[in-house]
C-alpha cells in the first residue's frame, strides 16, 4: 500500500471550527405604569375628540331652541349660556363632565303662541321637563357613541393594533359610565333655586328673577327651571329687549353695601342696583370715607339721589365730622349708640365703630372696645324688644362687635374685613359680612389685581321680616357692566325644611300681629342649622388679621 506523502496529510482539511452563538440579552421593556398612563391620555383625548365633532343634540325646550353638549369639566355642574346676556350657572352634579345648554334662538311660533295664551305657562313646567328629558337621553347615547368611536379610532391611530384600539374604546366607555354614576349620585335638583349668573349687570335681575316665599312639598326642579325658560323667553322677544323688572310685591329689598373707601365709581354702580332691583332700602356698614376729614364730605352728596332711604354706621375710617355731615343730608338714616329706626318697614338699630383709625394703626385696647361697643348694641337690642318693638336687623361696622349681638336679633350686618362671608352664630343670629363695594378704593391701585367690588341684595318677607333669600353681586374690578349674581336661601326656606324654633315660637305667642319682627334666640335655643350650600367665598369666618381695612 502506497504511503501518504507528509505534506499531503498535512493539507487535509480540518473539521470547521464551531460559529460562535449569539447571546441573547434582555431589552428593557416600557414600565407598565408608563404604558397605562399613556393608554389614559389616548383615551381621555379620543374621547374628548368624539364630542366635540358629535357629542351635541338640538333641543327644543319650550319656546326655545337650544344646543346641549357634554364637556369635560373639574367640576361638573350643568351652564345655561343666553347670548349675549350672559351665563346661567348651576351646582346641578359633580362629576368630570359638564352639560351645556346654549339658547341658539327663540322660535317665534311658540314664543307668539306664550304671549297670546298666558294660560300656557301653567303647563309650561310640565313641557320643559319632558323637553329636557328627551334631549338628555339622546344626549346620553349620542355622547356614549362618541367617546367610544373617538377612543378607539385614535387608539387605533396611535397603536396600530386593532386590540389595543378596542381596548381604548372599552376603557373610555367604562369612564364614561363611571362619570354618569357619579353624576347620578350627585345629581341636586334644587340647584335652580340658586343660580349664578355672569354677564350683563342689567341683566342679572330679570334672568335670576326674584326670591319667592318657598312653598314646603313641590316639586323644585320642574318649576324653577320652567321659570327660567320662562324669564329668558321674556329677554329674547321683542328683539331682545330687556323687559322691566318687576320684583315680588310680597318681599323688601334691602341693599347691603359696605367699605366704599372714597370710590366715585361707587354711587353709579348702587344707583344702577337701586333701579334694576326696586329696592327699598340701602343699608351702608361703614368706611365710606377714607381718612374722614372735612374735605372729603362733598364726596356724600349723591346719596340723596340714590332713590332710596340710607341707613349708615360709622366705620373706622368715619370720624365724627362725618357722622354730623351725614346726619344733616336728607333721606339718611344714621344709627349710633343703639338707636332705633324704622325704614321700609323693617325696624334697624345700629351701633358706630368705637375706633378712629384712618391711617389703619392697630389701637391699644381695639378688641375690647368692639366688645364693649356690641355689648352695648346687644343691652339696646334687649330694650326694644322689651318696649314692644323688637329690632329686625342689627348694624355694626367690627364684625367683633356684631358678634355680640348672637341671640338678640334675627340677623346682624358688618363689614370691614373686604371680602363676603356669612355664618349662623351659636344662638341663632346670622352674622351677613359685606365686601367693599368700593373695591378697597384708592388702596386697590396698590395691588397687582384690583378687589372686586362687592353687595348684596336681601329679601325679606314683608309680613313675618324674615330673610328669605340674598344675591351676592361681584363686579370684576373697574367693570361697571358685567357682573357675577349668586342666589342663596337661608336653610329654613328650603322646600321640605321645618320652621325654625324661632319660627315657630313667633307664630305661637303672636299669632295676631304679623308685623311683630320673631322673637330672638335664648341661650337655651338650640343652634340654627347653617346653610346646606355655602356661598363662593361665603364661608364660615376663619380668625386672622383683617386685610387693612
Amino acid at each position: 500500500m502506497a504511503r501518504v506523502p507528509d505534506r499531503l496529510a498535512r493539507r487535509t482539511p480540518k473539521k470547521p471550527r464551531p460559529l460562535p452563538q449569539p447571546v441573547l440579552e434582555l431589552v428593557p421593556q416600557a414600565r407598565p405604569w408608563i404604558r397605562g398612563l399613556g393608554l389614559i391620555a389616548v383615551v381621555m383625548l379620543g374621547a374628548w375628540l368624539g364630542l366635540l365633532v358629535v357629542g351635541n343634540v338640538r333641543v327644543p325646550i319650550g319656546p326655545m331652541d337650544t344646543t346641549m353638549t357634554l364637556r369635560p369639566s373639574t367640576s361638573g355642574g350643568t351652564k345655561i349660556n343666553v347670548s349675549p346676556l350672559g351665563a346661567l350657572h348651576l351646582d346641578s352634579h359633580v362629576a368630570p363632565v359638564r352639560l351645556d345648554v346654549n339658547v341658539d334662538q327663540l322660535d317665534p311660533v311658540r314664543s307668539q303662541a306664550l304671549v297670546d295664551h298666558p294660560e300656557r305657562l301653567s303647563g309650561l313646567q310640565e313641557e320643559v321637563a319632558q323637553d329636557v328629558g328627551h334631549g338628555a337621553l339622546d344626549l346620553a347615547v349620542r355622547s356614549c357613541v362618541a367617546v367610544v368611536v373617538g377612543a378607539t379610532a385614535l387608539g387605533l391611530v396611535v397603536y396600530r393594533r386593532p386590540r389595543r384600539a378596542l381596548g381604548a374604546g372599552g376603557l373610555a366607555l367604562a369612564l364614561l359610565g363611571a362619570s354618569a354614576g357619579t353624576a347620578y349620585a350627585t345629581w341636586n335638583p334644587k340647584s335652580v333655586l340658586e343660580p349664578r349668573f355672569s354677564g350683563l349687570l342689567s341683566s342679572a335681575p330679570s334672568v335670576v328673577g326674584d326670591a319667592r316665599s318657598i312653598v314646603t312639598e313641590f316639586d323644585v326642579y320642574q318649576k324653577e327651571l320652567a321659570r327660567l325658560v320662562t324669564n329668558v323667553t321674556k329677554l329674547y322677544d321683542a328683539t331682545s329687549t330687556l323687559p322691566a323688572y318687576a320684583p315680588d310685591p310680597s318681599t323688601i329689598r334691602v341693599l347691603h353695601v359696605s367699605d366704599i373707601h372714597l370710590n366715585p365709581a361707587s354711587w353709579k354702580i348702587i344707583g344702577s342696583l337701586v333701579k334694576q332691583y326696586k329696592v327699598n332700602v340701602i343699608v351702608d356698614s361703614g368706611d365710606t370715607m377714607d381718612h374722614g376729614s372735612a374735605a372729603e364730605n362733598g364726596f356724600l352728596d349723591p346719596i340723596e339721589d340714590l332713590g332710596a332711604p340710607y341707613v349708615w354706621v360709622r366705620g373706622n375710617h368715619d370720624s365724627g365730622l362725618t357722622q354730623e355731615y351725614m346726619e344733616d343730608l336728607k333721606n339718611v338714616h344714621v344709627l349710633d349708640d343703639g338707636r332705633a329706626v324704622t325704614v321700609a318697614g323693617l325696624r334697624f338699630a345700629g351701633m358706630g365703630d368705637p375706633q378712629f383709625s384712618p391711617d389703619r394703626t392697630a389701637t391699644e385696647g381695639g378688641e375690647q372696645s368692639q366688645t364693649l361697643a356690641g355689648a352695648r348694641l346687644a343691652s339696646a337690642l334687649r330694650d326694644q324688644r322689651q318696649a314692644g318693638t323688637p329690632v329686625d336687623i342689627a348694624i355694626a361696622h367690627e364684625p367683633d362687635a356684631a358678634r355680640e349681638t348672637d341671640g338678640e336679633v334675627p340677623l346682624v350686618l358688618a363689614g370691614h374685613l373686604h371680602h363676603q362671608e356669612m355664618e349662623v352664630m351659636r344662638y341663632g343670629t346670622r352674622l351677613r359680612i359685606e365686601g367693599t363695594t368700593g373695591g378697597s378704593g384708592l388702596r386697590a391701585l396698590e395691588q397687582k389685581n384690583p378687589d372686586p367690588i362687592e353687595a348684596s341684595i336681601l329679601y325679606f318677607d314683608r309680613d313675618t321680616r324674615r330673610l328669605q333669600a340674598w344675591d351676592e353681586i361681584r363686579l370684576g374690578g373697574l367693570g361697571l357692566t358685567t357682573a357675577e349674581v349668586s342666589r342663596h336661601l337661608p336653610e329654613e326656606n328650603r322646600p321640605g325644611a321645618t320652621p325654625s324654633p324661632t319660627e315657630s315660637s313667633t307664630a305661637t305667642t303672636a299669632p295676631s300681629s304679623p308685623t311683630t319682627g320673631p322673637s330672638p334666640a335664648t341661650p337655651s335655643t338650640p343652634a340654627a342649622t347653617p346653610d346646606a350650600q355655602t356661598p363662593p367665598g361665603a364661608t364660615t369666618p376663619q380668625p386672622g388679621p383683617p386685610p387693612s381695612p
